[in-house]
């Protein structure tokens, strides 16, 4: 699969992940507001890193570059984004994953404390977790939102690495 990304035009490559980031934020607003499902902190911050990523590729696409140079910058932000979002989407599956006991306790919401606290003391709570991003909303195929959405990035992260690639390739 890699190697078939390699091949791919920059702008090629950077409209296919836009179409995934399209996607993954589609099936996030639907269970939002067609199914009622309040985003947690780290649910938030899964969005965040979908939405670098998408501006990543939409620039990209628009710029086309033909060297190397262009297309490793692209990629390695795309792949930079889709990193973080799988890593946010990480330690929401591992805050699942734990004994009820060892969960943490619900904090302050997300907007009270974007309101009173500076924004690295925000990142560092929403980051450690709380109760609330420990609950499991329903599951699709044995999978947990979380979990599907940790595919998903691992997806993601897929193109932008077959983008790096297409450089390696094309040096030999």
């Amino acid at each position: 699969m890699i190697i078939r990304l390699a091949g791919m035009s920059v702008r090629q490559g950077c409209l296919l992940g836009l179409l995934m980031c399209a996607l993954m934020m589609g099936v996030a607003l639907v269970l939002q507001y067609v199914y009622g499902l309040t985003p947690c902190p780290l649910c938030i911050g899964q969005r965040i890193a979908v939405l670098l990523a998408a501006f990543v590729f939409a620039i990209g696409a628009l710029h086309n570059p033909a060297g190397n140079l262009g297309r490793g910058l692209y990629a390695g932000l795309a792949a930079l984004g889709s990193a973080l979002g799988l890593a946010v989407a990480a330690r929401h599956v591992w805050l699942q994953s734990l004994p009820p006991e060892n969960v943490p306790s619900c904090g302050p919401g997300l907007d009270y404390m974007m309101e009173v606290l500076p924004l690295w003391d925000v990142l560092s709570r929403v980051l450690a977790g709380s109760g609330e991003c420990a609950e499991i909303h329903g599951s699709l195929l044995g999978m947990s939102i979380p979990q599907w959405t940790l595919l998903g990035f691992a997806v993601l992260l897929l193109i932008p690495l077959g983008m790096l690639a297409g450089i390696v390739i094309r040096r030999r």
